[in-house]
């Protein structure tokens, strides 16, 4: 019987990165896409821009998105990994817009061997989603959004295909600069198993806040992550006796944006989670730390930012954006 130890090997070390418990399926779900999102902490859903790479991580976003707007996003993973995305929006009326976006990590070639460790050739990996996003503006300051996703996996001889959801809304306050949101991320599930046993996709449910200071260019956000499994999530290798504390640290994740005008901006977050999970797997102090900064031109967007996954590798993640 073949064995496909590698494959095996890397998705652990992808779970460890995502700060799963292997319990789920296609986690490369949670991976941020956006470089503005990561660098705010990597779990982002309330920054008020013109950018359609915010609107993968919640669709009532994509209201503020410029029509004809084209985005590209690449993100360095660990070596031979390659992670990316690609969407494009229209507006659809006066209240409402529409956008179709494909987000993919390709694990790269990897050694197949047998039981005894003969090498057998090279295999490959891949995950894909094909994504739909409407958006509709309930009302001045009211936007809600539905994502549909197709998604896809192909790890050597095994496939899996599933169907998943993300819900959204968000209310922004103009003159007082104040953004909150909720989503509710990839609900759904497997109608093709990779094994016969089905498992869940990542679903999580996020509350988030941005509040820009009255007489300052910075804006403060707070985000409350993986509400869904309050308890669960809590990553405790020592088995302690958790109080509520502990659980909301668990869930926080802190950014600040410096924004000295509308074409320029710096940011840097904080991700608990990440930080403890991290950390305790070999990680350094600036473990759950993230940077990023960008330019937003008249018709081109640019980000960049730098974040910490895997204890391997550091990631950068790169954005362009055009409006045609």
């Amino acid at each position: 019987m073949k064995k496909y130890c590698t494959i095996f090997v890397l998705l652990l070390c992808c779970q460890i990165g995502f700060g799963q418990d292997g319990t789920t399926v296609f986690n490369f779900l949670k991976l941020p896409y956006s470089a503005r999102a990561t660098a705010l902490g990597g779990d982002h859903i309330t920054s008020i821009e013109d950018d359609l790479t915010l609107a993968f991580h919640n669709p009532a976003l994509l209201a503020n998105v410029s029509d004809k707007t084209l985005s590209l996003s690449y993100t360095s993973y660990i070596e031979g990994s390659k992670v990316g995305s690609a969407g494009f929006s229209r507006m659809f009326g006066e209240r409402s817009a529409w956008a179709v976006g494909v987000q993919y990590m390709d694990y790269g070639d990897m050694i197949e061997t047998d039981a005894s460790n003969n090498e057998l050739g090279e295999i490959s990996a891949n995950d894909l989603a094909l994504m739909g996003v409407y958006n509709y503006c309930l009302s001045d300051r009211w936007s809600g959004g539905v994502t549909a996703k197709l998604i896809h996996g192909n790890y050597a001889t095994y496939s899996s295909w599933a169907i998943g959801v993300d819900l959204g809304v968000n209310y922004f306050h103009e003159e007082s600069d104040f953004s909150a949101s909720l989503t509710l991320m990839n609900l759904g599930g497997q109608i093709k198993t990779f094994n016969d046993r089905h498992e869940k996709l990542p679903a999580n449910m996020q509350l988030g806040f941005t509040k820009r200071l009255a007489h300052a260019p910075i804006r403060l956000t707070v985000t409350l992550n993986d509400l869904i499994h309050w308890e669960s999530s809590y990553f405790n290798p020592e088995g302690k006796e958790l109080n509520f504390g502990d659980l909301l640290l668990n869930h926080l994740v802190f950014g600040v944006e410096v924004v000295p005008s509308n074409t320029f901006y710096l940011a840097a977050g904080y991700n608990c989670k990440r930080a403890t999970e991290l950390k305790v797997d070999g990680g350094s102090k600036w473990t759950g730390f993230s940077l990023g900064g960008g330019l937003n031109l008249k018709r081109i967007k640019l980000g960049v930012a730098y974040a910490n996954y895997h204890t391997a590798a550091s990631s950068l993640v790169f954005n362009f954006g055009i409006r045609l």
